[in-house]
């Protein structure tokens, strides 16, 4: 019993956290891939005499391919694993990666192209969740796929690294050192990787159960709760350093580093809400995160003094949005099928990547309209205030639900 768990008697609980770990580090790496356009921006649009439109266009493909892609590589993890899939992927994106910093970068069309294959690695997240939820038990899921989910961070490493790369080697340099990066990664994944014993594959084909899942009610109650809190995440990791520029006057260091300091945060806290959400359940967690990001959105909306105030909520709506993120998927192991994890996690995963740019094209519209973001703010707690409602109510009777069920059963 010495190197088993002790409360369920399941396998080791050195070999979980080395599947964890090695999971962890796969996600982080695809997404550092994914994210290497980005930093790069300014740059191309520079060089290639891009229109604001056409640079937001090469930021905005891989994330919308890496979001939407999450549900057929969600559907096919259900299916083969991900024993089979982390390595596949992780070696699929080498190809646009080397592609991007070797021939691709030259022009527009070659730069989009290059993109949306980039948006493979994006979809690593439909892979991980499935694969660690299996190997834990119920009562840890939520702090297993926190701790997972925390390899967001990898779009840090790229947000840090890529234009000093670039200035120190050459624009290929930091493509080159992904992709060495990313085939290291798929060979250790492909060695060491093993799906959880006693894992349910499903029989049904790949359409059939994503025919299934979209009519499982937990598949648009976490699509909804995950659009705002992982899509408020994303949003303003993508336009707090403009946010900051316009309403602030920060130079664009100043404003760069705040938002690292916003992104941190929020990556430390998907852990802490899984967690919590093991402790006190989902959603009570889900609850106070949109209580805070309501408050604190109501106060940005009225431009209050950077210091304190202005630090203080900004900070706190890093800290709900990042525990949010982590408590929706605690939902999702929770609520959903053991051999539909997956198809959900998918479906669940593009609802947040794309819910995170709908709100800049929103507020720089406002913005443009009406020289204040005050309206844009106002939009967000309405919104959270929603997200709330909904948490107390749907999300709540589908969780009493469930006990009643589980109380019938056992009686």
């Amino acid at each position: 019993m010495g190197n088993k768990d002790e409360n369920d008697g399941g396998p080791p609980a050195g070999r979980r956290m080395l599947m964890l770990a090695i999971a962890t580090v796969g996600f982080a790496v695809n997404f550092w891939a994914w994210a290497l356009l980005s930093p790069l921006g300014p740059l191309f649009k520079e060089d290639l005499g891009l229109s604001a439109f056409q640079q937001a266009l090469l930021v905005a493909v891989p994330v919308v391919v890496g979001s939407v892609g999450r549900i057929p590589v969600g559907a096919l993890t259900d299916r083969y694993g991900g024993r089979v899939m982390f390595p596949l992927v992780s070696a699929a994106t080498i190809v646009p990666v080397l592609f991007l910093g070797l021939v691709g970068n030259t022009s527009l069309a070659a730069l989009l192209v290059g993109g949306f294959f980039l948006g493979i690695g994006g979809t690593a997240f439909a892979v991980g969740v499935p694969f660690v939820n299996a190997w834990f038990p119920p009562q840890r899921r939520g702090l297993a796929i926190g701790v997972f989910g925390a390899g967001m961070g990898g779009t840090a490493i790229s947000a840090l690294t890529t234009v000093p790369l670039v200035d120190a080697g050459g624009a290929a340099t930091p493509f080159v050192l992904t992709a060495v990066v990313l085939a290291l990664y798929a060979i250790t994944a492909f060695l060491l990787l093993r799906d959880a014993p006693g894992r349910t594959v499903p029989t049904e084909s790949a359409l059939r159960r994503l025919a299934d899942t979209a009519r499982l009610p937990i598949t648009w109650q976490a699509s909804a709760l995950y659009a705002v809190a992982f899509g408020g995440y994303v949003a303003f990791s993508v336009y707090l350093p403009a946010y900051l520029k316009a309403a602030y006057g920060l130079t664009q260091a100043d404003a760069a580093n705040r938002m690292a300091g916003f992104v941190l945060l929020a990556v430390l806290m998907r852990p802490v809400g899984g967690w919590l959400s093991d402790r006190i359940g989902p959603v009570r967690v889900l609850a106070g995160v949109f209580a805070v990001v309501t408050a604190a959105a109501a106060v940005t909306a009225f431009t209050p003094a950077l210091m304190p105030v202005g630090t203080i909520t900004f900070l706190s709506m890093a800290a709900a949005l990042g525990a949010g993120s982590g408590a929706v998927f605690a939902l999702v192991a929770l609520l959903a099928p053991g051999n539909k994890v997956g198809s959900v996690t998918g479906i669940v995963g593009a609802a947040g990547g794309l819910g995170g740019f709908v709100p800049p094209l929103v507020m720089g519209a406002l913005y443009g309209a009406l020289g204040s973001y005050a309206l844009g703010l106002a939009a967000l707690a309405a919104v959270a205030a929603a997200a709330l409602a909904f948490t107390a109510t749907a999300v709540r009777g589908a969780i009493a639900e469930r006990e009643a069920e589980q109380f019938e059963s056992c009686g």
